[in-house]
């Protein structure tokens, strides 16, 4: 049962409790952190490292609360030390495994990049994410609406997307169903967590 006498839906998976608000939810909106053999906080991006799991909430001010307030060192019962970058770590090694996932769907035929195909996928209703470059085009970006009941992801740099796509720069891209999309929509929403709060704000249908 949940607060108030509502029964939890447990319909997202695992849940763990949060090391920062306490809150217990779907591992799948956390960060996993172990402490490595030097007694040194990691952050455990895809939740496989050996040792006893902590989890903050996928955002940078709990992240950097966990740090500040020594949360780490109480989860582990014991005294760790925490990398001065370690927020900016975590967002790094995120916006990585988006990149690398979105890059997996365009190797299976689920993903394409520009305008014109992006459109096309749009108008034929086989896209179900739209991707759109953070750092691009206001303009341009306005003129692709997110699939109905789809979703968006609006806080990849175009340099990033460029990676995934194996080009220079990409603005615009979309993924269809299947495969990894739906892993690409929950890696990229705890990515969301650890940037500008107001990255694709407006155009989440999702």
């Amino acid at each position: 049962m949940g607060r108030g006498g509502v029964t939890k839906d447990r319909t997202d998976g695992p849940e763990r409790k949060c090391l920062v608000s306490g809150e217990v939810q779907p591992k799948q909106g956390l960060v996993r952190f172990v402490i490595g053999p030097e007694a040194q906080v990691v952050p455990d991006i895809l939740g496989k490292l050996p040792g006893r799991g902590m989890y903050v909430t996928a955002d940078r001010d709990m992240i950097a609360q966990a740090a500040k307030k020594k949360l780490f060192s109480r989860g582990a019962k014991t005294q760790v030390s925490v990398p001065e970058d370690l927020v900016d770590e975590v967002e790094r090694q995120l916006a990585r495994r988006v990149v690398d996932l979105i890059s997996l769907q365009r190797k299976g035929g689920r993903a394409v990049a520009g305008y014109e195909k992006v459109k096309g996928w749009l108008q034929s209703e086989e896209a179900e994410v739209l991707i759109q470059a953070s750092d691009g085009s206001g303009r341009g970006k306005s003129k692709l609406s997110t699939p109905h009941y789809g979703h968006y992801i609006g806080w990849l740099t175009a340099d990033e997307l460029g990676l995934a796509f194996g080009r220079q720069t990409v603005i615009h891209g979309a993924l269809a169903s299947g495969g990894l999309t739906s892993r690409v929509v929950e890696e990229a929403q705890r990515l969301r967590g650890l940037r500008e709060k107001e990255a694709g704000k407006g155009q989440s249908k999702g």
